[in-house]
């Protein structure tokens, strides 16, 4: 029980798993702006430039009775379609994986490896793999100037 624990203690506190929880913490905070850019500024002019509409009363009441409005048909306990509500979020994870997009992008900007320096070279007269450091080489022994 103790060796498990003490696996668990390793794995908890390595680095990728601290990064996780924090991307995971960041990214809950950073739904609720996109949440709310999407619903509060976003959604009412594109209503408004058609007809008037709010995406999130739009629904398909799937009852016998009729409602004059999503929250009223929710009170009722009539079951509904939230077809307005999905496309707020649809739009939503499109915000939200555009701007991941282009957060990753620019990370692997600043991330680009450096080529690795070279550790052979091909000798000039047998066109063989050689170390960088020889001398002579091993396969035609011929000298290698510098």
């Amino acid at each position: 029980m103790i060796a498990m624990f003490r696996e668990f203690k390793k794995f908890a506190v390595q680095g990728n798993v601290l990064d996780l929880a924090i991307g995971v913490i960041i990214g809950g905070a950073f739904g609720k702006i996109v949440t709310s850019l999407v619903n509060d500024i976003i959604m009412p002019p594109i209503g408004l430039l058609l007809a008037k509409v709010d995406f999130g009363n739009l629904y398909i009441n799937l009852s016998d009775r009729h409602y004059a409005s999503l929250a009223e048909a929710k009170a009722a306990g009539a079951p509904t379609l939230n077809y307005g509500q999905f496309l707020n979020n649809v739009l939503d994870f499109l915000i939200v994986s555009f701007i991941i997009f282009l957060a990753v992008r620019q990370i692997n900007r600043f991330h680009r490896r450096e080529e690795e320096a070279p550790t052979t070279k091909q000798c000039q007269f047998c066109i063989s793999e050689i170390p960088l450091k020889a001398t002579r080489c091993p396969n035609c022994t011929s000298n290698l100037s510098e």
